[in-house]
């Protein structure tokens, strides 16, 4: 019961920082919570956060997350991504940052498919 209360909570975290985020999609308010409420349920938080690490600070993932970023999707897999490098702070490098985000999911199509 307690890890089914943590993921909860842990969920509602990740929901209310996304919510955030939102307003600054050029898309759609209904559009946007619809994306981001299908990929939420189809990746944990850790992998989420290991997706991030590997794209944008040069972490690795591990084998469990190869299938997760893919049922999640390529769709929301690149707004995440693409919100996150489009930061002041990330600028710079956006076009790194894409092409690492590429890179990761044609290898993580490439492992899922063989599994």
């Amino acid at each position: 019961m307690s890890k089914f209360k943590s993921q909860t909570t842990t969920l509602f975290i990740v929901v209310v920082l996304v919510c955030a985020f939102v307003p600054a999609f050029s898309v759609e308010e209904a559009e946007a919570n619809l994306l981001w409420n299908t990929c939420l349920v189809k990746i944990t938080l850790k992998c989420a956060l290991d997706i991030i690490a590997a794209v944008f600070k040069n972490g690795t993932m591990p084998d469990p997350c190869y299938n997760d970023l893919v049922k999640e999707r390529k769709v929301c897999h690149n707004t995440l991504i693409k919100y996150i490098a489009d930061k002041p702070m990330l600028i710079a490098h956006e076009t790194e940052y894409l092409k690492k985000s590429d890179d990761l999911w044609k290898h993580c199509v490439s492992i899922s498919k063989s599994a």
